[in-house]
């Protein structure tokens, strides 16, 4: 038989090889593009960062060396270098007023000693402080000519400047410094021109900082107002170790944050200017073109495979077509097959073969049909007669291995019971014998009568063990009465010995209907589940034996023996009716088998439910008569 493990639609292996030498090419071509581009815009992103982080490093160092040229065009005028503390000071607080970021000024002598000092909250007569030595006088007396730095956050918020000058004295010649002019400037307005360039609204940040990493401007404000205002350590580690006037890439920030930096230095001033933001916002351009091309290859393939399922379709439909007919033919359905086109091509060429095979086919099959009928007849009556045959046997041989058992126990039970039976009785013979010569000699001893009255015990249970024995054994027809149940019951109840601890409940059903039975045979099964009940229930605690009859439907009389004892175990409930099997200590195993051989005798049945801790009950299935 051919192997169908590479059977497929061929539909869909049509639709699978269109769609491969269709869109692979495209799809491969379309990822390589949209890699390029992405890569494209994130060179131009980067790009643009680095030019705003330009930009505006020429603009800081714009804004600082204004503050410079003030300082330098006043400290340049004649009133001024006469070092008149009265014509200085008028100067001075002109600047205060023109220009706000100026917070304080100061006026050095040649020596490096304030002479003069006046600013926003300074009191009426400030301190005068020497700065000889310090690095404000010695760079604007030096061949530098000017000083800009010591930053400090004034009232531990603001970011501020110091910016001097030398007071030079044009009349000598050369040009002469005679002291210094020296302004402390707040840095807020940077922040101010960076907030308005890049707006809270928006993805970017930028941020002014120096090498050592004092922050002096952000276009968050709030950040500037912390008294340990930095950047994030990763970020300050990169900028500033780097030697390049300008540069940018990704940054990796704790929690698995990445932005996308860029940075510019103020070579003249040694500051830093930085133009940051997130890596997602920055790509986002790239991202959106390539969720766009994904959407129009999603659009092509859905296009392309509705093609292709089309085409195939066209292809396939006449092969479909001839599959349709041969599932059918492989049923046996000869007639209304589907019609076969047959087209001038290969198809065709196998449609017109297969309808000739059809008609072969349909022959040989109602050939096949009729022999198979006729086999089939033949085979049930075979089957029939096997099966009567075989049933008669089966029921023989039951029968005959049952009755070949009980009468070997039967002969087996006879020879042992006479053989047991004798000594038995000379037991009980001696035993009398003994109690008699014991009664002559006065009071007996305690001891000896209660070994007798043990040896009598036996002597009765042994006797009790062979009458089970008998009974199971014994084959006889049934001597059959017809009783009312619940009279002959009452009857029975009335002369067992129940002991004291165990109470009797009759429940007794109002109809009492009549039975046909055998009286010793019934009587001898009651008895024995009756007493298996009063033994489950020893004294002290004893307990409640209920014999109760009910009619469970028409035609039959249930007789149930309920007992409080401890439960039989589901494990050993399935064998208690086996021959000889027992639970206790003492016992031949036969007493249920007993009830058992007796139901069954007058046609009945018995079932048991038990509940382990609750209780068992017997339930005897009798059959009842007119």
């Amino acid at each position: 038989m051919a192997s169908t493990r590479n059977r497929g639609k061929l539909a869909y292996k049509i639709l699978f090889w269109f769609l491969l030498i269709s869109l692979a090419p495209m799809i491969f071509v379309g990822w390589h593009l949209v890699g390029i581009t992405q890569q494209s815009l994130r060179k131009e992103t980067l790009a643009m960062q680095e030019s705003l982080a330009v930009g505006f490093s020429d603009t800081t160092y714009k804004y600082v060396t204004t503050f410079r040229n003030v300082l330098t065009e006043t400290a340049g005028l004649e009133d001024f270098v006469s070092m008149n503390p009265g014509k200085q000071q008028q100067y001075l607080n002109r600047i205060l007023q023109i220009h706000f970021a100026v917070l304080e000024l100061s006026v050095l002598n040649d020596k490096g000693v304030e002479v003069l000092r006046i600013g926003r909250f300074l009191g009426p007569n400030p301190d005068m402080r020497d700065f000889k030595g310090e690095e404000l006088f010695t760079g604007a007396m030096g061949p530098r000519g000017q000083f800009i730095g010591r930053l400090e956050r004034f009232q531990g918020l603001y970011p501020t400047v110091t910016i001097s000058v030398p007071i030079l004295d044009q009349r000598a010649q050369p040009a002469k410094a005679v002291g210094v002019v020296a302004a402390r400037v707040s840095l807020n307005g940077l922040s101010t021109m960076l907030a308005m360039e890049f707006p809270a609204s928006g993805k970017s940040q930028a941020a002014v900082m120096t090498r050592d990493g004092f922050l002096i401007a952000h276009s968050d404000p709030r950040e500037i107002y912390r008294p340990d205002a930095r950047m994030p350590p990763e970020v300050e580690k990169v900028l500033t170790t780097q030697d390049n006037v300008k540069g940018g890439g990704e940054i990796a920030l704790e929690g698995g944050k990445r932005l996308l930096g860029a940075f510019a230095l103020i070579d003249k001033l040694d500051w830093i200017v930085y133009v940051q933001q997130p890596v997602e916002a920055a790509y986002q351009t790239a991202a959106d073109m390539k969720a766009q091309i994904f959407r129009v290859l999603i659009w092509v393939v859905l296009f392309t495979v509705l093609l292709s399922l089309a085409v195939a379709g066209h292809i396939t439909q006449p092969i479909r077509i001839l599959k349709e007919a041969a599932d059918r033919l492989g049923k046996g359905q000869f007639e209304d097959l589907p019609e076969v086109v047959t087209t001038n091509d290969e198809i065709g060429d196998l449609a017109q073969t297969f309808l000739g095979m059809s008609e072969s086919l349909k022959e040989k099959t109602g050939e096949l049909i009729h022999a198979k009928q006729e086999l089939e007849k033949f085979t049930k009556f075979l089957e029939k007669r096997v099966d009567s045959r075989t049933r008669e046997l089966k029921a023989a041989q039951d029968e005959l291995i049952k009755k070949e058992r009980l009468a070997a126990i039967g002969q087996m039970a006879s020879v042992v019971g006479h053989e047991i039976r004798n000594p038995l009785a000379v037991i009980n013979n001696s035993i009398y014998f003994i109690k008699t010569k014991l009664g002559t000699g006065g009071e007996p001893d305690a001891k000896i009568t209660k070994h007798i009255k043990i040896i009598e015990s036996e002597i009765q249970q042994a006797n009790g063990i062979i009458n089970e024995i008998l009974t199971y054994s014994r084959q006889r027809e049934l001597q059959l009465e017809k009783v009312r149940i619940n009279d002959w019951l009452e009857e029975v109840l009335s002369v067992y010995p129940f002991p004291p601890h165990v109470s009797v409940d009759k429940i007794f059903d109002p109809a009492n209907p009549t039975v046909e039975i055998d009286k010793t045979e019934m009587q001898q099964a009651v008895r024995n589940l009756v007493g298996n009940g009063v033994e489950v229930m020893p004294a002290p605690k004893g307990g409640k034996v209920t014999i109760r009859t009910v009619i469970p439907e028409p035609g039959w009389v249930r007789i149930d023996i309920a007992d409080a004892g401890s439960g039989i175990p589901q494990d050993v409930l399935d064998k208690i009716f086996a021959p000889f099997f027992t639970t206790k200590a003492r016992g031949t195993g036969l007493g249920l088998a007993v009830v058992r051989k007796v139901v069954d005798h007058h046609k009945g049945k018995v079932d048991v439910e038990s509940t382990v801790g609750v209780g068992t009950t017997f339930k005897l299935y009798i059959p009842t008569t007119a």
